[in-house]
């Protein structure tokens, strides 16, 4: 379940609701990407995706990708995005940042006074932010589920 909080050109947040459990089918022994096993049809063990996935309820979130400007580090557009607003900001990592009345994600680049938000799509400039910036690394990104 999502419950849309916010949407800007580039990002849809959506609350996270994680008191429901939804048990799938797991195929615990992986799969296979050749020949089919005998043991595929025997799914009797299941995954709760909240469980596996959200580790801090209360800090998460998701975000909707809108645009191009992440796709080569493999975040393209309408996928989604689970963002743990708990956890630090450390260097390299993806965050969903809020500047200058938009959130946007991008990986952060933290130096010793100046944090840059960059793009990993060649036709987008680093985004440096300084002083004049309305600025909050909003959370950071964790895992992203694909659009297909």
């Amino acid at each position: 379940m999502l419950r849309k909080l916010h949407q800007t050109n580039s990002l849809e947040i959506y609350s996270a609701i994680t008191d429901t459990e939804l048990h799938l089918p797991y195929a615990e022994q992986g799969i296979s990407a050749g020949f089919p096993s005998p043991a595929d049809d025997f799914l009797d063990i299941s995954i709760d995706l909240n469980k596996e996935l959200i580790k801090n309820p209360s800090a998460t979130f998701y975000g909707r990708v809108k645009g191009d400007s992440m796709k080569d580090a493999g975040l393209e557009n309408g996928d989604l995005l689970i963002i743990d607003k708990s956890l630090e900001p450390v260097d390299n990592k993806i965050a969903v940042c809020f500047i200058d009345g938009e959130f946007t994600v991008k990986r952060i680049k933290i130096e010793a006074k100046t944090i840059w938000l960059i793009a990993e799509n060649k036709d987008y400039q680093p985004i440096k932010v300084t002083a004049d910036n309305e600025f909050v690394i909003w959370g950071i990104v964790t895992t992203v589920i694909k659009a297909v």
